[in-house]
């Protein structure tokens, strides 16, 4: 049997236990060996259920760093310590997947990229929104060019009601911001994977406190605190790249809108046209004649994946993993990550100063 990549785990909260640990405990060629969280308990539970049987608990990510064995960190936290902990673990030899976004700021996201390349080590951003059976199909459809020149876009993020009450969410200066941050970074960055383009010339962006500031509100995660809600409701962004192309980009928590939707795309290409809102659907003409075509993913004849049917998660987990393995790019680079950042914090700034933001005045 060949050896095990060693992984160790920074941030035993939710998206760790929800994602990163029941995926990567199914695959034969990793072991989860440290784990360490602020809440020692939390680290004990996660070693207790995945971790292997010398599986050791680390008081700090520091500590857990310092052991050469570990190959490979996973970092669950929050969004202001990102940066920091990845910067480390690349320093000392780890290949790194973060959570996502990449970081608070982008200069920060920017320090990232940087100590990735001058280490040589493996950098990664968790949008696992790429690896859903429509989201791989359709970008097989966008690689054979079936869309053509994909001119104008949107990318969807909306709950009409959906605030996370739990954690560090509604904190600006942990989260960096509210709902563009935490759910529209996973629909720009599907919107930007699907066109290929990376490549912003000019944003304008508006963010909303409006529904936020409401007590006693309905909400499925329970009321909030208007005192504690320090970060956007909604925020929306149009965004144009350098070929011309157009994206728009909305966002909520909070929005008296029905159509609801997170991690959905629409394109529209001069061949055909594409949107994930009642399922899979591809739109064009034919013959003279528009059409319209549901795709259906829930059968084995798709071929796009040699495993389309395997939870999003642990496509995720194993490409990773095996880009490490076999010295290859990971499916979400950092330089992605960035660009998508880069655009989040534009909309924000637009928002702040009322103006454009061009992004050829910016370094």
């Amino acid at each position: 049997m060949s050896r095990k990549l060693k992984i160790g785990i920074i941030g035993c909260g939710g998206i760790a236990n929800a994602k990163h640990m029941p995926s990567l405990s199914k695959l034969d060629t990793v072991e989860m060996v440290g784990f360490t969280d602020h809440e020692q308990a939390r680290a004990q539970k996660a070693a207790d259920e995945y971790g292997s049987l010398d599986a050791k608990i680390y008081p700090t990510y520091m500590d857990l760093l310092a052991d050469e064995a570990i190959e490979v960190v996973h970092v669950c936290t929050s969004n202001a310590s990102h940066a920091e902990i990845t910067i480390a673990a690349l320093e000392a030899g780890k290949h790194v997947m973060c959570e996502k976004p990449i970081a608070k700021t982008v200069a920060e996201a920017k320090l990232m990229v940087e100590t990735a390349k001058r280490t040589g080590k493996k950098l990664t951003i968790g949008y696992n929104n790429r690896f859903r059976p429509d989201s791989q199909y359709l970008h097989r459809l966008c690689r054979k060019g079936e869309f053509g020149d994909i001119y104008f876009a949107k990318a969807h993020a909306i709950r009409r009601r959906g605030v996370p009450t739990w954690g560090q969410f509604l904190d600006q200066e942990v989260q960096g911001g509210g709902p563009l941050i935490d759910i529209g970074t996973h629909a720009l960055d599907l919107t930007l994977w699907m066109m290929n383009n990376y490549k912003p010339k000019v944003v304008l962006g508006t963010s909303y406190h409006k529904l936020g500031q409401r007590a006693n509100a309905a909400n499925p995660f329970g009321p909030w605190d208007p005192e504690k809600f320090k970060v956007e409701d909604s925020a929306f962004g149009m965004i144009t790249m350098e070929n011309g192309a157009t994206i728009m980009l909305e966002s909520s928590w909070a929005l008296n809108m029905l159509q609801e939707g997170t991690a959905k795309v629409t394109l529209c290409g001069t061949e055909a046209g594409a949107d994930m809102w009642d399922g899979l659907r591809v739109n064009g003409e034919r013959d003279s004649e528009l059409y319209t075509t549901s795709i259906e993913l829930n059968h084995e004849g798709v071929n796009f994946y040699n495993t389309q049917q395997q939870p999003p998660g642990e496509l995720e987990a194993r490409l990773w993993i095996e880009a490490i393995l076999e010295d290859k790019d990971p499916v979400v680079t950092p330089e992605q990550a960035l660009v998508v950042s880069q655009i989040l914090e534009a909309i924000y700034e637009s928002s702040r100063t009322g103006k454009a933001i061009y992004f050829d005045e910016k370094e």
